[in-house]
């Protein structure tokens, strides 16, 4: 098994943890510790529990992962800030 070798998971997000870490189940009903990837804090994606995810592990540790994506709910509402107006911009003021 080469180093950069990770295997991808997805589960459900059962209990955020104070400390940053999430407890997440798994889809084979095995429970992981798991925290947020870089790029996912970067971009400072909101993870909750209930929320369905992408877990990244490595094949040597198999209690401990890394989230790297949050998937899309059905019928949620749009992320604050990114509603469209209903009225046309009137340029520069």
């Amino acid at each position: 098994m080469a180093k950069e070798e990770l295997i991808e998971f997805d589960g459900v997000v059962t209990e955020a943890l104070p400390d940053g870490n999430f407890r997440v189940t798994l889809d084979n009903e095995h429970e992981v510790l798991a925290y947020i990837g870089g790029k996912m804090r970067k971009r400072r994606i909101k993870t909750l529990a209930g929320d369905r995810v992408t877990v990244e592990m490595s094949g040597y540790d198999l209690s401990k992962g890394r989230i790297t994506f949050r998937h899309k709910t059905e019928g949620a509402p749009p992320p604050p800030g990114k509603r469209q107006s209903s009225y046309k911009s009137r340029g520069r003021r």
